[in-house]
């Protein structure tokens, strides 16, 4: 299917005049009688924006380059390719919105759908207008994504590039409440809350509240609750509440989901617009002659 995308037109719409139907086929896609897809939604969306450089001024969910090589064959992105097919229909529901900007809404879309609380609301920002690349020649080096076999000193490393301080990096950590590791895409095995499939501050509490084993298996290094030995953290998680600096953040999280949702969308937003243009970054209200000017060339 991705065959398909890669020959679709590629100019973006920067205010599409069928938002709310894009949403939809978007929700159609990720939630139905088949499956739900949303916490890979997520992933996909993290990781598309995840290799941006601030310094070198590259990287990120514009593009859509993850569609090529060597992108696609990060160890990090292994079987995100489902996801990407998933997106599809929408893309041909919808050819004048760029892969680049469904993945991004489809990550965004995926939080808001999955928050369990009637009590808090969670909108990640999202603009329109990202581009789609014609070939590799953008694509940002493999390596870039976080490994999660690493403790905090790889977090800042990967964190700080992108521009995100250590709140950010706390907070971000956070979508690990939603979906599970899967053996044979990142070789670790679980879930890391009882409910993943719903996005709260679920995360944050097990990692306080539980005790962590390192868990005995031929696999690499994971931890193990051992109350249950059915949820799991990674090595990168366990770092947030044994760096003195990380940790105050764990325990505002841990108790007040409120603020965890508030600091999430704002952070999420930021990391889905990083190496964006101007006019998909979270504080860009798009204009009325921005609007007529993206009809005109429709």
């Amino acid at each position: 299917k991705e065959a398909y995308i890669l020959s679709q037109y590629t100019t973006p719409t920067m205010s599409p005049s069928n938002n709310e139907e894009v949403k939809a086929s978007i929700k159609a896609a990720l939630i139905n009688s088949k499956v739900n897809a949303c916490p890979m939604a997520v992933r996909l969306a993290w990781h598309a924006s995840g290799t941006y450089c601030k310094t070198q001024g590259n990287g990120g969910s514009d593009g859509a380059t993850m569609r090529f090589e060597p992108e696609s064959t990060d160890g990090a992105n292994a079987g995100l390719g489902i996801m990407r097919d998933i997106l599809t229909p929408v893309k041909e529901a919808h050819p004048d919105v760029s892969i680049a900007d469904i993945w991004t809404l489809a990550g965004a879309q995926a939080i808001q759908f999955t928050n369990p609380s009637t009590d808090v609301s969670i909108d990640v920002p999202h603009n329109f207008g990202r581009t789609d690349a014609s070939d590799n020649a953008t694509c940002p080096m493999n390596g870039r994504l976080p490994d999660a076999s690493q403790g905090a000193a790889h977090l800042r490393d990967v964190f700080y590039r992108m521009g995100f301080n250590d709140k950010e990096i706390v907070v971000l950590s956070g979508a690990h409440t939603l979906g599970r590791c899967h053996v044979t895409r990142s070789g670790f095995d679980g879930p890391w809350t009882h409910n993943p499939l719903e996005f709260d501050n679920s995360y944050f509490v097990n990692l306080l509240s539980l005790k962590w084993v390192p868990r005995d298996w031929d696999g690499p290094l994971q931890y193990s609750d051992a109350e249950s030995g059915e949820l799991m953290m990674l090595p990168t998680d366990i770092a947030l509440i044994e760096d003195e600096a990380f940790l105050p953040y764990v325990k505002v999280y841990a108790v007040d989901n409120a603020q965890f949702c508030k600091d999430f969308s704002a952070a999420f937003g930021k990391l889905l617009a990083l190496g964006c243009p101007a006019h998909c970054q979270p504080s860009h209200v798009t204009t009325e002659e921005e609007v007529d000017m993206d009809a005109a060339f429709r």
